[in-house]
C-alpha cells in the first residue's frame, strides 16, 4: 500500500511537470458551457464541453479549476482517468498529434471570488443579483478554464436561472428555453475566440434600451426598473462614442453586439468583458448628478477595450500598456470629439501635472513594468500614445493602429509587436521613443509642456503669465472666451490663501463648475457672501449642494434650521451624499425637530446595512464614527463589513474597527458581538482579538 501511494505521488508530480511544460501542444478551439447558479448555497453547478486539437503527441492535458468537485470526466464520450487538486484538473491519455478531441467535465463549486451573489439573504424583493469579475480574479473559480491569457477559445454560454430574472453574457442571445414553470435557460453564442478572463455573466432584474450604431451594431443599455429616468443621463453620448471609436480606430467593432450592465457593489468602475461591459451602478445617475459623477469616461474606456484588450490581448503583465494605456487614450479622444479641444488638452494638462509630481517624488515607473501603478498604465500610457502620434503623424499613426489590430486580431501581443507595426507604417526607427516613453521611469515634463503650449492657446496663456493680480483673475473668470478648465486651474492656484475679492466674484459666476470650485476654497463664509452661497443650496450639482449645506450650517448657526428645511428632501448622488450629511446635521442641531432626533439617528444607522451599496454604507460609517458613535445594529454591520468583497470598503471598515478595539467603551461590546455573530462574519474581528 505504501509503495502504491509513493508511485501515485511520483506520477502526479511528474505528470504536473509534463503538462506544465507541454500545454502549448494543445489548441483549445471551442467550449459549450452550461451553468446553473444556486444563489442560496452560493454555488455553481455546471458542465463544459471543450473541443481541442492536438499539435504534438502528449500524455495529458490540464485546466485551471479552483476548489471544484467533478462528477464526470469524459474524452470523446468515454470516462477518463484524471487528477483533481485544489487548483487544476489533469486528464491522462495518449493524445495523438493531428487529432481533435472532445473533453466533457461536469462539476460544482462554491467560488470564493469571481462570482458574487448579492441580495439573496435580505427581505428586499428585486435587488437580487449574480455577477462575475474575471480579470485579476480568474474565471477558473467558476469554470474549468485557463488562467493564461494566451489560450483563446470560442465560448458559448447557457445559463439557467429563475424566470423572473434576466441574464446578460458575452455574445448574442440566440434563444431562451423554458425548462419548467420556474426556470429558464438563456443561450448565448460567440463567433470568435477570446481569453477566458473576459468570460462573464450578470443575472438580475433588468430592463434594457436598445439603440444601433451607424454601422448597424446593436447596443443594449441595461437598467433597473426603478431607473427609467436615469437611462438618458447615464448612457448619454453612448452612440456618439461608439460611432466615433469605430471611425477613429479604423477597424470595425469586432463582436456581434455590445451590452452595458450596471451591478451593485462592483469591485471597480467597470470591466470590459468581451461584448458585455459590467459597471458599478453608482454611475446610474440623474441629470443633476451628471456634472458631479457621470459614466462618460468609463463608457468610452471600456468600449475602447473591445479592440485593445479583447480583440488583441496582452501576452503578459509587462505588456499591460497595450490595454490600459490605449483604452485611456481613446476615451480621451472620444471626450475631445464630444466636448472639444479645450477639454481634451486640459485633461492632459492635469494628468501630466500628477505624473510630474509622481516622477519628481521618485515614484516614476516604466510602462514595461508589470507591477506599475494605475497612474502609469492608464495616464502615462495615454501620454505615450499622444506623443507617438505627434512624432510619426496622424496618417501613419492610424495606419499602424489598423494594421496592428488586423494582423493580431483574436490573438495575443507584445509591445514589440506594436512598435514594429508603427515603424513599418511610419518608416521611422522608434528606439529613442521606446526608451523615453516606455522604458524610462521619468516623465518627460519639458517635452510635454512644449506640446501642450503648442496645441492649446489657453494653456500657453496659463504658462506664459507668471503672476496674476486679483483684477487679472476676475477678468479671466468673467471672460466667456476662456475655457472652464483654464479658469478652474487659475482658481486652484489660490488654495492656500484665496482672496475674498476673487472668491466673491467666482461664487456669482454663470458657470456651475466655477461656483463649485470657489465654494470649495472657502473655509468660512463671510456675511457678505451669505446670500450668494445660500443660492447654491439649489444649484444643479449635488456636490455643490452638499458643500454649501455644510459650510452654511457651520458659518451661520442662527440659520441652521432654515438650511435644513430647505434641503430636507434631497438624496444627492447614488451614495446619498446630501442625505447622510443632512441626517448628521439634523441630529446635531439643537432644537431641530427634537421629537425626530431618535428617528434620524436610526435612519443614519440603518444606512450601514448590507441592503445598501457599500458607498452609502461607508458614508454612514464615517459620520457615525466622527459624531455619535455606533448603536448595536451599526456596530454589528461594521463587523460584518470587514469581510466585504470590495477591498476598498473592507479596508475602510477595518480601519474603523481597529480604532474601536482600542476604545475601552467599545471593546466589551465587540467581544460580545464576537460570540453572537456567525463565525464567518467575525473572522477579521477574532483575528484582531487574538493579537
Amino acid at each position: 500500500m505504501l509503495m502504491k501511494r509513493i508511485f501515485i505521488l511520483f506520477y502526479l508530480v511528474l505528470s504536473n511537470f509534463l503538462v506544465a511544460q507541454e500545454q502549448d501542444k494543445i489548441d483549445f478551439i471551442k467550449a459549450t458551457i452550461n451553468v446553473e447558479p444556486k444563489p442560496i448555497k452560493k454555488q455553481i453547478v455546471g458542465s463544459v464541453l471543450y473541443e481541442f486539437n492536438v499539435l504534438k503527441d502528449i500524455d495529458s492535458v490540464f485546466l485551471d479549476a479552483k476548489r471544484m468537485k467533478f462528477t464526470e470526466v469524459k474524452i470523446n464520450g468515454k470516462k477518463n482517468s484524471h487528477v483533481n487538486d485544489s487548483t487544476t484538473i489533469s486528464i491522462f491519455k495518449k493524445f495523438k498529434k493531428g487529432k481533435t478531441y472532445k473533453l466533457k467535465l461536469v462539476y460544482s463549486c462554491n467560488p470564493k471570488q469571481t462570482v458574487y451573489f448579492l441580495g439573496w439573504d435580505d427581505a428586499i424583493s428585486g435587488n437580487e443579483q449574480i455577477w462575475t469579475q474575471g480579470q485579476g480574479k480568474y474565471t477558473s473559480h467558476w469554470l474549468p478554464s485557463f488562467d493564461d491569457m494566451e489560450e483563446k477559445v470560442e465560448f458559448d454560454l447557457n445559463v439557467k436561472t429563475i424566470n423572473t430574472y434576466s441574464v446578460v453574457s458575452n455574445g448574442k442571445l440566440v434563444k431562451t428555453t423554458q425548462e419548467n414553470d420556474n426556470f429558464k435557460i438563456w443561450h448565448f453564442d460567440m463567433l470568435h475566440p477570446m481569453s477566458s478572463y473576459l468570460l462573464a455573466f450578470a443575472i438580475g432584474d433588468y430592463y434594457k434600451q436598445e439603440i444601433r450604431a451607424n454601422s448597424g451594431v446593436s447596443i443594449e443599455n441595461y437598467y433597473y426598473p426603478r431607473d427609467s429616468l436615469r437611462v438618458e443621463p447615464t448612457y448619454r453620448y453612448t452612440k456618439e462614442i461608439f460611432d466615433f471609436l469605430e471611425n477613429e480606430i479604423g477597424v470595425a467593432y469586432p463582436w456581434q453586439n455590445y451590452k452595458q450592465i450596471p451591478v451593485s457593489d462592483f469591485l471597480y468602475s467597470g470591466m470590459e468583458n468581451t461584448s458585455a461591459t459590467i459597471f458599478s451602478d453608482q454611475f446610474m445617475i440623474d441629470s443633476t448628478a451628471y456634472v458631479d459623477k457621470n459614466y462618460f469616461n468609463v463608457n468610452a474606456h471600456e468600449l475602447a477595450h473591445q479592440w485593445f484588450g479583447d480583440l488583441v490581448t496582452e501576452k503578459s503583465g509587462e505588456h499591460h500598456w497595450l490595454q490600459e494605456g490605449f483604452a485611456t487614450y481613446y476615451s480621451y479622444l472620444a471626450a475631445q470629439h464630444v466636448f472639444g479641444d479645450d477639454y481634451f488638452y486640459w485633461k492632459l494638462f492635469n494628468t501630466a501635472k500628477a505624473l510630474q509630481k509622481i516622477s519628481d517624488d521618485g515614484g516614476g515607473q516604466a510602462l514595461t513594468n508589470p507591477k506599475a501603478s494605475s497612474a502609469t498604465f492608464y495616464e502615462k500610457g495615454a501620454w505615450a500614445l499622444v506623443m507617438l502620434k505627434e512624432q510619426i503623424g496622424v496618417e501613419a499613426f492610424k495606419k499602424g493602429i489598423g494594421t496592428y489590430l488586423k494582423k493580431y486580431e483574436y490573438d495575443n501581443v507584445t509591445i514589440s509587436n506594436f512598435i514594429k507595426e508603427m515603424e513599418l507604417a511610419s518608416g521611422q526607427n522608434l528606439n529613442s521613443y521606446k526608451i523615453k516613453w516606455l522604458e524610462s521611469t521619468e516623465f518627460p515634463t519639458e517635452e510635454v509642456k512644449t506640446f501642450l503650449m503648442t496645441h492649446n492657446a489657453s494653456i500657453w496663456l496659463y504658462y506664459d503669465v507668471e503672476q496674476m493680480s486679483n483684477e487679472d483673475i476676475n477678468n479671466i473668470l468673467k471672460n466667456e472666451k476662456h475655457p472652464i478648465p483654464y479658469k478652474n486651474e487659475v482658481l486652484n492656484n489660490l488654495q492656500e490663501n484665496p482672496p475674498l475679492e476673487v472668491i466673491s466674484e467666482a461664487i456669482k459666476n454663470s458657470k456651475l463648475e466655477i461656483r463649485q470650485k470657489a465654494l470649495q476654497l472657502l473655509d468660512n463664509i463671510p456675511q457678505d457672501l451669505r446670500i450668494n452661497v445660500e443660492k447654491l443650496l439649489s444649484d444643479k450639482s449635488y456636490v455643490t449642494q452638499e458643500t454649501a449645506l455644510y459650510k452654511l450650517w457651520s458659518s451661520f448657526p442662527e440659520n441652521r434650521k432654515l438650511y435644513l428645511d430647505q434641503t430636507k428632501h434631497i438624496e444627492g448622488l447614488p451614495n446619498k451624499n446630501v442625505k447622510l450629511l443632512w441626517l448628521t446635521l439634523a441630529i446635531l442641531t439643537e432644537g431641530y425637530e427634537s421629537l425626530k432626533t431618535k428617528e434620524y439617528f436610526q435612519e443614519l444607522s440603518g444606512y450601514t446595512s448590507p441592503e445598501y451599496s457599500f458607498e452609502i454604507r461607508q458614508g454612514a460609517f464615517y459620520y457615525l464614527n466622527e459624531t455619535f458613535g455606533f448603536n448595536k445594529l451599526a456596530l454589528s454591520n461594521l463587523v460584518k463589513a470587514t469581510n466585504h468583497h470590495s477591498w476598498q470598503f473592507r479596508k475602510a471598515t477595518r480601519s474603523i474597527l481597529d480604532d474601536l478595539l482600542n476604545d475601552i467603551e467599545y471593546k466589551p461590546r465587540l467581544l460580545e458581538l464576537a460570540e453572537e455573530l456567525k463565525s464567518g462574519e467575525t473572522r477579521y474581528l477574532k483575528s484582531k482579538l487574538k493579537e
